[in-house]
């Protein structure tokens, strides 16, 4: 049976760039109220969140690689920092 994939279009991108921001937030939030039994545990808890995220951003850029369209008001506020010449996007106006 063949696997359903998503259609990789600048709807799935503006998924995908919500839910790098989902994982932002957890881990902001993680990080300043979560208490945990040990830095161990802490580490361990922190690791599994920011692989889940770096596959998430990975996605995108390879997206925004290819050309599909985002609105920068879209990408996640983490994204923000990061330079990223030579993108391809449909600016800020709708």
């Amino acid at each position: 049976m063949k696997k359903s994939s998503h259609p990789r279009d600048k709807y799935f991108l503006r998924s995908v760039h919500q839910e790098i921001d989902l994982y932002d937030r957890k881990l902001a939030h993680l990080r300043k109220y979560v208490d945990f039994a040990s830095s161990a545990d802490r580490e361990e808890a922190e690791n599994r969140l920011v692989e889940k995220r770096a596959a998430l951003e990975k996605t995108a850029r390879e997206l925004a690689a290819e050309g599909v369209e985002f609105k920068d008001a879209e990408l996640p506020r983490s994204f923000g920092d990061q330079d990223d010449a030579g993108r391809h996007h449909a600016g800020s106006h709708a």
